[in-house]
């Protein structure tokens, strides 16, 4: 006989344990399955070298939501997360460098140029000002073109409502600064702020993070928007370490989903989702299962599930063939590296532990730097001068390597999602390997050298591992035909599919990417309002 659950929720990543808790929460019977043999999704910690220990994809936080870490009372279930002693260290290749952090930023941008440093408080109010609206938005779900009855459409007005009222509170200067982040790219909206290279550097990093475009492409302004509505210990726009890594996040989250009484199944890779009727009724296993339920929702990229898990005649064939084009590819190649000793930097140099260690290490000291590596990544398959952020998060938790030895984690751009002629990144990884590695010495010299083990995610790799689809970090771009009420599809944002009793709780979904939680939330809120008629026998 087959096993039977109000829920099935397939995929054990952070958004799929927080859609599973608040189901539990609501008193239904939940079952989640992972096809990979730890829970987390991209959220985990692994040994990569003997001794040495990281977040093997996702790799900081901030922008896990408040509300989740309280609901699941996270730190109950052992997660701390610290916050960085500096937010941003961004080397020049003059030998100078620019800071960023609470109470420096200010100074730093001034010791470039005064004009910059008089403009950077009224830039920060107006993105602090745009980011409050994303936090409200956030844990709501947008409004959804339905063709629905009256009861359906009534919903949706009020959500649209909802949405307006909190946008019509804005002033009018930031109703169009908000068009501004919504549709510019982050090159334009920067240059219309500030005047020097490092500085726009410094805050135009953040519009290409996973994003597989150049600081000069429309859209990227909100890339840079959607990186800085975080906050890490009540603090706005922080960054912070999990304690452990970001495997520490996901494991708090299925100790507090077993405690509610979840059920977690992992090395169990689903093979097809059951519909039964137009009704999905359970998944059958790859060894052959079958486990039945109520609903099933998944935590899968929506183009993973359903182009490989939902058969083509129980969808839409217009719903099927946009799924087909969802856009994905991030252009990101990742690394871990074990260090024998800090990097010291030709514009700051010493090997001692210093602020600039435990911050976020940005290697792109211009927007036409940027660029050239996204046109070069085009071109040719990889920038030869690449984009790298380095953390190195050793130097906040020291659990994670040997005394007086580091981790650190390379998150790099620009390269092709999947190469062009005919190339595999099977074939290519080590040498783009040596290149991030080599970009990090030109600032570090002797970083090279230092680097006893590494562990290497092409974007190949990060989809063969993880699930996301051309190394997409996100789950799909966030540009604009990929958001809010188009975040899968227009008439799907609603966390619904075409297939009754099927839901979607991945970062495919609103409001995207990033350790959220807010996904798995929404969805799990919009499941437990039609529990009423999913759960009827």
């Amino acid at each position: 006989m087959a096993e039977r659950y109000d829920v099935l929720v397939v995929g054990a990543g952070h958004n799929g344990l927080v859609c599973a808790y608040y189901l539990a929460a609501a008193g239904l019977r939940v079952k989640v399955i992972e096809r990979r043999g730890v829970v987390g999704g991209a959220a985990v910690t692994e040994e990569f070298h003997p001794g040495f220990r990281n977040s093997v994809a996702s790799y900081t936080v901030s922008l896990l939501n408040p509300k989740i870490i309280r609901d699941l009372n996270l730190p109950a279930h052992g997660l701390k997360i610290v916050e960085r002693r500096l937010g941003n260290f961004l080397p020049l290749p003059d030998g100078n460098y620019l800071k960023a952090g609470e109470g420096l930023t200010h100074g730093e941008i001034a010791r470039y140029s005064a004009r910059d440093a008089e403009r950077y408080d009224a830039y920060n109010a107006e993105i602090d000002a745009i980011a409050d609206v994303l936090r409200d938005l956030v844990l709501q779900q947008p409004p959804n073109m339905v063709s629905g009855g009256w009861r359906e459409t009534i919903a949706e007005a009020w959500r649209a409502l909802s949405s307006g009222n909190r946008l019509r509170g804005l002033a009018p200067e930031r109703r169009r600064a908000l068009l501004d982040l919504f549709t510019k790219s982050a090159a334009d909206y920067l240059d219309g702020w500030f005047e020097t290279d490092g500085v726009k550097a410094l805050f135009g990093f953040d519009s290409i993070v996973g994003n597989f475009a150049s600081p000069y492409t429309p859209n990227t302004a909100y890339v840079l928007l959607h990186h800085v509505f975080g906050e890490v210990n009540g603090k706005k726009g922080a960054w912070g370490h999990a304690i452990g890594g970001m495997g520490a996040i996901t494991q708090a989250m299925a100790s507090a989903c077993r405690a509610r009484g979840v059920e977690i199944e992992t090395d169990a890779p689903a093979q097809e989702i059951i519909i039964e009727k137009g009704r999905a009724a359970g998944v059958v296993l790859e060894d052959g299962r079958a486990i039945r339920a109520g609903a099933v929702v998944s935590n899968l990229n929506p183009r993973l599930l359903f182009e490989r898990l939902v058969p083509a005649d129980a969808m839409p064939a217009e719903f099927l063939e946009r799924m087909r084009r969802w856009k994905c590819g991030s252009g990101t190649f990742r690394m871990n590296v074990a260090l024998s000793e800090l990097p010291s930097f030709s514009c700051l140099p010493g090997r001692e532990l210093a602020d600039h260690h435990t911050s976020g290490i940005v290697i792109a000291p211009s927007l036409a730097y940027m660029d050239r590596a996204y046109q070069d990544a085009r071109q040719h398959g990889w920038s030869r001068e690449p984009i790298v952020e380095m953390l190195i998060p050793s130097t906040l938790d020291d659990s994670l390597a040997p005394k007086d030895a580091h981790v650190a984690s390379l998150f790099c751009q620009h390269v092709q999602p999947e190469l062009s002629g005919g190339r595999s990144w099977d074939d290519h990884r080590e040498e783009v390997a040596d290149l991030m590695i080599a970009t990090v010495d030109r600032y570090a010299p002797g970083f090279k050298s230092s680097v006893v083990g590494r562990q290497i995610m092409s974007p190949l790799d990060l989809e063969r591992t993880f699930g996301l689809v051309g190394g997409d970090i996100f789950h799909g771009a966030l540009s604009l035909d990929q958001l809010f009420s188009a975040r899968p599809m227009l008439g799907y944002a609603d966390y619904r599919s075409p297939i009754r009793a099927l839901y979607l709780c991945g970062s495919g979904t609103h409001p995207g990417g990033g350790v959220t939680g807010a996904p798995g939330h929404n969805a799990a809120r919009t499941m437990i309002a039609d529990r009423r008629t999913i759960f009827a026998a």
